[in-house]
């Protein structure tokens, strides 16, 4: 049956218009653009493990004694940026430390070596039995930050911000506002900003350095009542889940000071 030239003109009507309705709602969609997440990051293989040990109580210095006689044993086959001891935020009996590997590969042949190297496996045994928990992080520094080291020895407060589902294409630049914001203003110097890759995924750690626990105090202090900061930080925090703090205090052996 032929279609009516006044039928045929209405259905192209109807056509153009739902059309013009989907190219309209095609514009209006927030467009996703991860480039925090697929940006330089991607093309930089290297990556930084992020080592946590929780030791059984009051075995502390012990551990830390083994660890500075042999430490340069480990050191020979990878650089290490940092070794920490916990001394607030979350558990006691904590160390913390970082290692830099160029990417997979790199590592995969440094434990090989590790695991042949009878000195330092050796070194190993009297430490292994003061570790009750471990947990390791491999975390690659964002684009828009490199890794610094600071000019005197002070200490150090790693925050760990567990961000919404979604990644950094949703709560990237927010998150990079409200560290600027304190960076941009002097109230704390910032030693680098990680994205997890393996681990608790939307984590992101903040590493900062200031010169005492009580200048850290101050510059928090000063930083909540500037309203530039406060109005950077509360648009992040439409995006944060939750938020842990932990002073650092470097050991004597480790190269971030």
């Amino acid at each position: 049956m032929a279609v009516l030239p006044s039928a045929r003109s209405s259905a192209m009507l109807v056509l153009r218009s739902v059309l013009t309705r989907a190219l309209a709602a095609r514009k209006l969609a927030p467009q996703v653009c991860s480039s925090f997440a697929t940006g330089p990051r991607q093309y930089d293989g290297t990556f930084y493990e992020f080592r946590t040990y929780c030791l059984k109580p009051s075995k502390m210095n012990e551990f830390l004694e083994n660890t500075k006689k042999n430490i340069h044993l480990r050191t020979a086959h990878s650089e290490l940026v940092g070794f920490w001891s916990v001394e607030f935020g979350g558990q006691v009996n904590k160390v913390f430390h970082i290692w830099k590997y160029d990417n997979f590969a790199h590592r995969t042949e440094v434990r090989k070596a590790v695991a042949k190297d009878k000195e330092w496996q050796q070194s190993l045994t009297p430490n292994l039995g003061l570790i009750d928990k471990q947990e390791i992080e491999i975390t690659y520094l964002v684009p828009w930050c490199k890794l610094e080291k600071p000019a005197k020895e002070g200490v150090y407060e790693l925050v760990s911000f567990q961000m919404k589902p979604g990644g950094p294409a949703l709560w990237g630049d927010a998150f990079k506002r409200a560290i600027n914001a304190h960076v941009d203003l002097g109230y704390s110097k910032l030693i680098g900003v990680f994205h997890t890759e393996y681990g608790e995924l939307n984590r992101v750690h903040v590493l900062w350095w200031n010169e005492s626990a009580d200048s850290r105090a101050a510059g928090r202090h000063q930083s909540h009542e500037d309203p530039r900061v406060v109005a950077a930080v509360r648009e992040s925090v439409n995006y944060l889940v939750s938020q842990q703090n932990m002073l650092l205090i470097p050991t004597s052996f480790s190269p971030l000071k």
